[in-house]
């Protein structure tokens, strides 16, 4: 650095002439120097794109995170839920809450296995064989024919659901196995997102 400040001093006419090009280190010693010399990516410089180009698109405002408009699905898969292990369908992935009113199902053993809405959650069987149940068809059905009774669970039936947290959610029951007084249900669900 010395050596570089003591040529320019001992060059000729030099306040007339362009200093030479600083080695880096020199750069980084002037505050800003970097931010200057290079034009920030879209910019609105006499050459550049004006913000109208659609050129900062990169610099808009971030939108919504994706997935969390009503009727998109929160979550999707493989759920057990065994006798005494009720289930939360609310949480990603659903589980059983230490907060016994949060947990929305259960299953139980009484003149064949049972599913169990509980704490205000709500269901009813889909009845039209063949089809599955969308976000619409569910949430419509839950809407207006849901109730907080017993359902007798058999393997292949499908189940519209709302949780006590207001989600809709579809099960459909893979199998029901486990001894009298202790079934278990394994079940594919879709919980969707609420509006």
């Amino acid at each position: 650095m010395v050596t570089l400040v003591g040529a320019y001093l001992l060059a000729p006419d030099n306040s007339s002439k362009a200093a030479p090009a600083p080695a880096p280190p020199a750069a980084d010693a002037v505050p800003g120097a970097a931010e200057t010399a290079t034009p920030a990516p879209g910019g609105t410089d006499a050459g550049g794109p004006s913000a109208s180009s659609g050129a900062q698109a990169p610099a808009a405002a971030p939108s919504a995170p994706a997935g969390k408009a009503a009727g998109t699905v929160r979550w999707e898969g493989p759920l057990a839920i065994a006798f005494a292990d009720d289930k939360d369908l609310d949480p990603t992935p659903p589980a059983n809450s230490q907060t016994n009113a949060d947990n929305d199902f259960g299953v139980f053993d009484f003149a064949g296995p049972r599913l169990r809405p509980e704490r205000g959650a709500k269901a009813l069987v889909w009845e039209t064989e063949g089809s599955v149940p969308s976000y619409a068809d569910c949430a419509s059905a839950v809407a207006t024919q849901a109730t907080s009774e017993d359902i007798a669970a058999k393997a292949g039936m499908v189940v519209c659901a709302l949780t006590n947290d207001g989600r809709v959610a579809r099960l459909r029951i893979k199998q029901m196995n486990g001894d009298v007084g202790h079934p278990k249900g394994t079940f594919d669900v879709t919980v969707w997102n609420k509006a």
